[in-house]
C-alpha cells in the first residue's frame, strides 16, 4: 500500500522506517540490490538538521558541537573501512549459502520478505546483545555508546570492529533465505535505527510494545543502574520482552548517557581501541588460564568471584544532571576545523567511493591514512592537547607536499589554496608559540 507514493524523494524516506512494499525491494539477484545505507545519508543529513531546528524552537540544549564532531569522525572511521575491506557479514552468509544451503525460499514471494524482516532483526537482537555481554565484542560496540549526549549525530557513531563478530549470527540465516532479500534487510535494519536516536520524540503509545522507539533506545543508551543491558531490539521490542531484557524510560528518573567510566576525550581513534587495549592489558596481567579467557568472553563488568555480566551494585549511581566531559576552543578554532573536517566530509572521502574501482590499493590506503589522521589531529585539538597546533601544522603541510606530488585526489583550486593558507599560517603559529615560550622561560 506504500508504493503508491512514487516520488523519489518520499520514497526514500519510506525506506527509513521499511514503509516499503516486498515487490519495490525484492531482486533476485544481489548485484541488483541498490546501496540503501548510501542513498540514506542525505535523509540523515536533512534529519539531523531538523532535530537542530526543533530543539532551537523549544528553545533547548542544541547539540555540542564537540560531540557532534567526534560521532560524525567514527561514522567516516566506519566508512572508510569499508573502502578497503568488503562487508563481513555478506561474504560469510554468502560463504554459508554456497556450501550449507538447504532450501532457499523464493526471492519473489512476499512470504519470504516478511520472514527476512524477522529473522535479521532477531538475529540482530542477539548480535546486539552479545556486543554488550562479552567483553571482547563490547570493545568494539562501546564507540557507540560512547557520548554523553544522544541526539541524532549519535547513531553515526559507530565501530570499524564490530563487524568483525557480527557475521556469527547471521550465518545461520543463509540455511534458507535468498542472499539479495537477505543483503536488502541487513541495510534496511541499519538505516531504521537511525531515528530512535533522539530526545525530541516522546512515547509513541500501542507501538511502543511492538517497535522500537526512541524511548526504548534512551532507556538503552543509558548509564543508570536500571538502564545497562537493556532493549536490544533492531526493528521490533518483542525479542526483548520474550528475553526478559526490556526495561521501559522511567518519566521520575531522567536517564543520563554515556560510558560506566566515561573516556573524557573526543580523540576518534582512542575512542575506537581504548577497551582492546584495556581487554589485552587485564587479560595479560591477570592470573590463570580460566581467569583471562573469563576477561575476554564474559561481560565487561565480571572480575573473579562475581557472576558472568559482573554485580549490578557495582554499577556507580548517577547524579540527574551529571558534568559532562568538555572542552571550549576559541571560534575561530571551531570553525576552522568544521570547515576542513567538512571537506573530508562532503568532497573527499565520497571522491575516494565514487573512484574505488579504478583507484590501487596503495592509493586509496595513503588518502585513508591521512583522513584518519585529520580525525586524530582534530579530535586532539577539541582536547585542547599540549602538541595539537604542531601537529595540524604537520597536517596541513603533508597535504602541501602530497598535492604537490599528486598523491591526494583532486580537489578544486579553492580547497587547495585553502590547505596552502593553512600550512603556511600554523607555520607561523607554531614559530609564534615558541618564540614566546623562549621569552618566558629568559
Amino acid at each position: 500500500m506504500f508504493s503508491v507514493i512514487k516520488h523519489p524523494l518520499v520514497t526514500g524516506l519510506r525506506r527509513m522506517f521499511i514503509l516499503v512494499s516486498p515487490n519495490e525491494t525484492s531482486f533476485e539477484k544481489l548485484e541488483d540490490v541498490p546501496n540503501y545505507v548510501d542513498e540514506a545519508v542525505p535523509y540523515f543529513i536533512a534529519l539531523i538538521i531538523m532535530e537542530w531546528s526543533v530543539l532551537y524552537l523549544r528553545g533547548g540544549n542544541l547539540p555540542r558541537l564537540n560531540d557532534s564532531l567526534s560521532s560524525l569522525s567514527h561514522g567516516l572511521l566506519s566508512l572508510l573501512h569499508s573502502l578497503l575491506f568488503r562487508s563481513t557479514e555478506l561474504a560469510a552468509f554468502m560463504w554459508a549459502y554456497t556450501h550449507f544451503n538447504i532450501i532457499t525460499l523464493p526471492w519473489n514471494n512476499p512470504i519470504t520478505w516478511f520472514t527476512c524482516l524477522l529473522a535479521v532483526d532477531f538475529a540482530y537482537y542477539w548480535v546486539h546483545r552479545f556486543g554488550h555481554e562479552v567483553n571482547f565484542m563490547w570493545a568494539g560496540h562501546q564507540t557507540h555508546h560512547n557520548s554523553e549526549d544522544f541526539n541524532l549525530s549519535t547513531a553515526l557513531r559507530q565501530s570499524f570492529a564490530h563487524r568483525y563478530s557480527n557475521w556469527v549470527f547471521y550465518v545461520p540465516l543463509a540455511l534458507f533465505l535468498p542472499p539479495s532479500i537477505f543483503l536488502v534487510h541487513n541495510q534496511f535494519n541499519l538505516i531504521y535505527q537511525f531515528w530512535v536516536h533522539t530526545e525530541t520524540i516522546g512515547k509513541l503509545g500501542p507501538l511502543e510494545w511492538i517497535l522500537s522507539t526512541p524511548s526504548h533506545h534512551r532507556v538503552h543508551h543509558g548509564r543508570n543502574p536500571y538502564c545497562i543491558d537493556k532493549n536490544y531490539g533492531g526493528v521490533f521490542i518483542i525479542w526483548d520482552r520474550l528475553f526478559g531484557t526490556f526495561e521501559g524510560e522511567k518519566d521520575e528518573e531522567k536517564v543520563v548517557y554515556g560510558l560506566v567510566h566515561n573516556i573524557n576525550s573526543w580523540e576518534p581513534v582512542y575512542a575506537q581501541l581504548h577497551h582492546f587495549i584495556y581487554v589485552i592489558k587485564t587479560a595479560w596481567n591477570i592470573d590463570g588460564l580460566s581467569n583471562k579467557l573469563s576477561v575476554i568472553f564474559k561481560g565487561p563488568g565480571w572480575s573473579p568471584g562475581k557472576p558472568r555480566l559482573g554485580c549490578v551494585e557495582d554499577i556507580p549511581q548517577v547524579e540527574p544532571s551529571p558534568v559532562k566531559y568538555d572542552s571550549n576552543i576559541s571560534v575561530w578554532k571551531a570553525i576552522y576545523i568544521w570547515t576542513h573536517f567538512l571537506i573530508l566530509l562532503l568532497f573527499w572521502q565520497p571522491g575516494l567511493s565514487m573512484h574505488k574501482q579504478i583507484l590501487s590499493t596503495s592509493y586509496l590506503s595513503m588518502n585513508i591514512a591521512y583522513i584518519v589522521f585529520t580525525l586524530f589531529v582534530f579530535g586532539c585539538m577539541y582536547d585542547k592537547r599540549s602538541y595539537s597546533d604542531e601537529l595540524e601544522m604537520i597536517r596541513s603541510v603533508i597535504f602541501v607536499v602530497a598535492w604537490q606530488l599528486g598523491a591526494t585526489m583532486p580537489v578544486s583550486g579553492t580547497i587547495c589554496g585553502l590547505y596552502l593558507a593553512s600550512a603556511v599560517c600554523w607555520v607561523a603559529v607554531v614559530a609564534l608559540n615558541k618564540t614566546a615560550v623562549k621569552n618566558k622561560e629568559k
